[in-house]
């Protein structure tokens, strides 16, 4: 930020016995922006309004002419900063409210999303809460999304080993994400580019929780392995079986850009495998990729299946 001088700019307030600004005051800078409140010593101190020439505006605490304390900085796009700064950075707690009507809410570092947060996707209703490091969501985290949540870990802004989708109808399904290779044609293997690498989940099993249960007639269940309809992704009597191989999918849970520097928000990429002709399916996922859920009922019980 500039920095105020008595040699230039227009000064309308209170100043001390060495002619310095000091008490309240109206400034008008040279390069057109303009400040009125507190001054100590010549400099901004306490509480003041800075109103940048290109429509930017901060209301807030000073420290020897820099934001410091608590304070509110409304950006030229629209989007606006509430909370702690420090030496002129957004340092401590702090809320930021993206054009987008996206929201970040928790701990800032250095002018940076650092520590526990969250941001919460205006457009899907999902929020991601868990830890950030130097702007990325890294950690432990869950994303939570309208009817289901993934719980699992986070680096550099993808889900990483293991994890499970906890689901409202009472079921989860365990499992990792794995780094692996995207497919090139072959045209791209012949040039010498950088390898991208996604994870990809592969389901491992599912935990029976408060399960849904139809109301049938009494029967003698069926001999073990005989009479049952074979069902993708499950084996036995209503029991999933321990290896459910789950497709993969690209995750992108990176946000736009929302402020004045660049931040970035999750784009929602869809990326659905349809593994029963689209029977009994739904789209889910994590970071805006599409999973698919299938309702399966075996020996009077049901379940969820994910893939």
């Amino acid at each position: 930020m500039t920095g105020e001088s008595d040699l230039g700019g227009e000064y309308e307030g209170e100043r001390n016995e060495l002619g310095e600004r000091h008490g309240h005051g109206k400034a008008r800078l040279p390069n057109g922006d303009t400040y009125e409140g507190n001054y100590e010593s010549g400099k901004r101190h306490g509480q003041g309004t800075y109103k940048f020439k290109n429509g930017a505006r901060y209301v807030g605490d000073y420290v020897k002419n820099k934001k410091h304390g608590q304070g509110t900085f409304v950006y030229p796009d629209g989007s606006r900063y509430e909370g702690e700064w420090a030496d002129d950075q957004r340092h401590g707690h702090g809320v930021y409210y993206y054009v987008n009507n996206d929201t970040y809410t928790g701990e800032w570092f250095n002018h940076q999303r650092h520590g526990q947060g969250t941001y919460f996707y205006a457009e899907t209703g999902s929020k991601y809460v868990g830890t950030w490091v130097h702007g990325q969501q890294e950690g432990a985290a869950e994303l939570i999304h309208l009817n289901h949540r993934y719980q699992g870990k986070f680096i550099n802004k993808n889900p990483v080993g293991p994890g499970k989708y906890v689901f409202d109808v009472g079921c989860e399904q365990h499992g990792e994400y794995r780094l692996t290779d995207v497919e090139r044609g072959e045209e791209e293997e012949e040039e010498e580019t950088l390898v991208s690498i996604v994870p990809k989940w592969k389901a491992l099993k599912i935990t029976e929780l408060a399960l849904w249960t139809p109301t049938l007639s009494e029967e003698h269940p069926p001999a073990e392995g005989q009479g049952q309809e074979e069902v993708q992704g499950a084996t036995g009597a209503g029991e999933p079986s321990d290896d459910i191989q789950a497709e993969g999918f690209e995750v992108d849970a990176e946000p736009r850009t929302g402020e004045e520097d660049i931040d970035f928000r999750q784009e929602s990429q869809e990326n659905s495998y349809d593994l029963d002709q689209g029977k009994n399916t739904c789209p889910l996922g994590v970071g805006g990729a599409s999973l698919r859920v299938q309702l399966c009922t075996l020996g009077g019980t049901g379940f969820f299946l994910l893939y």
